[in-house]
């Protein structure tokens, strides 16, 4: 097996996923990669870091995070789009007019890796081995994996445009978690380890882990709504 033949599969794997010719996934998926959809959750989240995790304790977490996204999306858009100039599937001279796309959007030239599965499957990760929560991780695990397909049913990234993108996602957060425990340890006391079922094992508060959950959920049920609305202004 070469790489020919990857980017073979790769391509037609693409345009099995891509689109659905459903209004309502259209209309879904486009709501979904918008990154703005997702800035409730991220102040929920802020909140429960900041409750939990008490002054400079909670600002390292939160510039850890910082570099966590930083990292990720450079390493994506900074280094390896302009470094292996891949073709988006909506702007690939081979397949552009066998991709539909939604609201006429493309993207920008070069896809791979994506950024958008570098950026969510980092923080996901980060944020999974602080907290240690399995209900958590599943749905940090989850958020990070639906907008990413959102992207190949828009037809803005191949299939391993976001395997790639999450993979790197992945290794650059346990990467800098790794370094985050080394200033935990020199810096800060040891999180305590809690038995307590109204606290994870890491010692955040099962109650405010439940709230985030429920902010996600009312997202996604204003992204359902949102992209039946959306439906009467997209363009196909």
């Amino acid at each position: 097996m070469d790489i020919q033949q990857l980017i073979a599969w790769d391509k037609e794997l693409l345009l099995a996923l891509n689109s659905s010719h459903s209004l309502f996934l259209d209309g879904f998926m486009w709501m979904v990669s918008s990154t703005r959809l997702w800035i409730p959750v991220a102040a929920v989240l802020l909140y429960v870091l900041f409750k939990n995790l008490k002054g400079a304790h909670g600002l390292v977490i939160l510039v850890m995070i910082a570099i966590v996204i930083t990292c990720a999306d450079q390493f994506a858009s900074g280094f390896c789009k302009p470094f292996f100039e891949r073709y988006r599937p909506a702007q690939d001279p081979e397949i552009m007019y066998m991709v539909q796309v939604v609201n006429g959007y493309r993207g920008g030239m070069y896809g791979f890796i994506s950024s958008h599965a570098a950026n969510t499957f980092a923080v996901a990760t980060f944020l999974s081995l602080l907290v240690r929560y399995r209900m958590f991780t599943c749905m940090m695990f989850l958020w990070a994996m639906i907008p990413s397909y959102s992207r190949i049913y828009l037809g803005v990234h191949y299939p391993g445009d976001i395997i790639c993108g999450a993979l790197s996602g992945i290794i650059i957060a346990s990467i800098l978690y790794m370094i985050y425990t080394f200033i935990r340890r020199r810096y800060f006391i040891g999180m305590p380890q809690y038995v307590s079922n109204q606290y994870t094992s890491s010692g955040f508060e099962v109650s405010d882990i439940k709230l985030l959950h429920t902010v996600l959920l009312v997202t996604y049920l204003y992204a359902i709504v949102g992209g039946i609305i959306k439906l009467s202004t997209l363009h196909f």
